[in-house]
């Protein structure tokens, strides 16, 4: 079994970050949701003119419709003094500047809607993107301490939380703003004494709105913290899901679920119970002026001549007055779900990046573009460990000349993959150097180095699409007979030419529809197109049957001719021809030599060599 160090796959809560805390920067998140929104400044201030535009002419409609009762108020007064009668070709008029004035502002709240719309899906495309190539930058210790889960909240919840918010509030903060401005300026033209009584319960939503927001901000942040964790653990089951069976593991599973999802359930309902609670306390302060505002208006139309148009215009500014306070509060509610999601999309972007490649590498290429890479490998005191205070590595060297096949044993844990993971630059190193013919790898493109080698891994990864194309998967711009040579050293064209579709046969999702032996002998294939300088091979083996295990070591004799090959070996049988053995203890090299160099020590080598082939005495 392979000591490979595997991502950690547990419950995680970040460091520095407690379930339930705020967020801890907020007015720097904010700064960068707007830089996001600089590129659409434009479109932006064309949608706020045209929300402005639609609030102002909707403003407009209560005292166009005052003017109508008053008329109409007239009318009857007089028809029954009889000294005239209703005019309803004025109020007709009034009526159709009243329809036209709320097409227009239907209109240009179409118009606001769907370019709102547009600016929102480009920066959520443009953060998808972001966070799609930032992944390509991390290194891989960033995923050994995170749960895919998490990662995939990050891109899939916390964006979407972002894009819906940024679309249901950005033009509902500038219309409220305008609605409130214009309502105050039409009710003060109307009576600056209901006016102040409007004003009033002003301060008391404010200060009840604020004091909700303040409470509610740790609710949210702790809801979208708790989301990842629960999408990580599912999705650590699911991948696992036979494994988790055969273990009777089912009980263990439900009851994590249950418990991630209880501290989902308690956050939530926190965060939706305090901005569920917003609108009603805003609508009762609000009705508390608008029943004052009644009171005094009839006061003020028996003893001032307070027309009945105007009563009437003013009550509903009142309520409409109390609307965009209430909306902004929900924006508010919003805008807290925004931040908490938009934090955490921003802590990953803003994860520390592998190091940059150099500014002036060295070539491993010819003038014509091709790799001229003959295959020698040095390790020039070489230390390394994945905690900087815990090193695993101590001071390797070693030298492996081209075109041999060196082998690396030892017991789980002894760093037989770490090896091959600084090989490939997957990780830095903490001191030393590794040399490719005499190039320090560190001063070459990580996309170079890693173009001189191929890899055959005991986890087969392949990907949804046909066998063609995963082949294809080792070099882009291969023929379709290159393809086809390349399974045919690898001993698996036979196998493809017996499926239904052959090489446009579809290999699903989680490659369940081939065998574990299939899946490896394509992934050599893959190794053969590629035709690297060194090979990286990972034994897997013991998990098939005897006749592909055959098929799978002659496809890999066959791919490791002429190449500088590093096997990680777990059957000690399997590399006895092996130019060099590299034993491990504990990241040290204990042992160099052949089988028979090595055996005949009898030390370390000898006793691992000696215990897979003991046989335990029969009781």
């Amino acid at each position: 079994m392979s000591e490979r160090r595997r991502p950690k796959t547990g419950m995680r809560v970040r460091p520095g970050m407690m379930a339930g805390e705020k967020a801890r920067n907020v007015k720097g998140t904010v700064r960068q949701l707007i830089r996001y929104m600089r590129p659409y400044y434009l479109q932006t201030l064309i949608i706020i003119i045209f929300a402005a535009g639609a609030t102002v002419f909707t403003i407009t409609g209560p005292k166009i419709m005052g003017s109508a009762t008053t008329k109409l108020a007239e009318g009857f007064v007089a028809k029954y003094s009889g000294k005239g009668g209703i005019d309803f070709d004025a109020i007709h008029k009034i009526l159709l500047t009243l329809l036209t004035i709320y097409l227009v502002s239907a209109f240009l709240n179409y118009l606001q809607h769907w370019m709102m719309s547009g600016v929102t899906q480009k920066i959520t495309y443009r953060l998808r993107k972001e966070i799609s190539e930032k992944i390509n930058r991390l290194p891989l210790k960033y995923f050994d301490t995170q749960t895919h889960g998490e990662v995939l909240s990050r891109i899939t919840n916390d964006v979407d939380v972002v894009s819906q918010s940024l679309n249901q509030s950005v033009q509902q903060i500038f219309t409220s703003l305008v609605t409130i401005i214009g309502i105050l300026y039409m009710m003060i033209s109307i009576s600056w004494q209901l006016t102040l009584m409007a004003l009033i319960i002003v301060p008391l939503s404010g200060m009840a709105a604020a004091l909700i927001v303040q409470n509610s901000q740790k609710y949210f942040k702790a809801q979208q913290d708790t989301l990842g964790n629960v999408n990580g653990h599912i999705e650590e089951m699911y991948g696992g899901h036979i494994v988790m069976k055969a273990f009777n593991g089912e009980e263990k599973s439900i009851r994590e679920f249950d418990e991630l999802n209880e501290r989902l359930y308690q956050s939530a309902w926190k965060a939706q119970f305090m901005s569920g609670i917003m609108q009603p306390i805003t609508n009762f302060i609000g009705n508390l002026g608008y029943v004052g505002c009644c009171v005094l208006g009839g006061w003020l139309a028996v003893h001032n001549g307070l027309s009945i148009g105007n009563i009437q215009a003013f009550i509903t500014y009142v309520r409409n007055f109390n609307q965009p306070i209430t909306q902004t509060a929900q924006i508010m509610n919003i805008l807290q779900a925004t931040i908490a999601a938009a934090e955490r999309v921003f802590e990953f972007l803003n994860e520390a990046e592998e190091i940059p490649d150099p500014a002036e590498p060295l070539s491993v290429r010819n003038e014509a573009g091709e790799l001229a890479v003959k295959g020698n490998v040095t390790f020039d005191h070489v230390h390394f460990g994945y905690d900087p205070e815990k090193i695993i590595i101590h001071d390797f060297s070693a030298y492996i000349a081209r075109g041999s096949q060196v082998a690396i044993v030892g017991p789980t844990g002894a760093g037989k993959t770490t090896i091959v993971k600084l090989l490939m630059r997957f990780y830095e190193l903490n001191g030393g150097a590794i040399y490719v013919d005499g190039r320090d790898i560190s001063k070459l493109k990580r996309n170079d180095l890693r173009d001189c080698f191929g890899m055959v891994l005991q986890d087969a990864w392949l990907h949804s699409g046909t066998i063609m194309e995963n082949i294809r998967y080792g070099r882009k711009d291969a023929t379709d007979e290159e393809v086809i040579k390349a399974a045919n050293d690898a001993y698996v064209d036979h196998f493809i030419r017996t499926l239904e579709n052959g090489y446009n046969t579809v290999i699903n999702e989680e490659s369940t529809n081939i065998s574990q032996g299939q899946k490896q002998l394509l992934t050599i294939a893959r190794a053969f197109l590629s035709d690297p300088r060194i090979l990286i091979l990972d034994e897997a083996t013991s998990s098939v049957d005897t006749r592909t295990e055959i098929l799978i070591q002659k496809g890999m004799e066959n791919l490791m001719k002429g190449r500088t090959s590093f096997v990680i070996a777990h059957r000690l049988s399997t590399i006895r021809n092996a130019d060099m053995i590299l034993c491990m203890d504990h990241g040290d090299i204990v042992e160099i030599g052949s089988h028979e160099e090595l055996l005949a020590k009898n030390g370390f080598y000898a006793k691992l060599y000696n215990a897979q082939f003991e046989q335990p005495e029969l009781v």
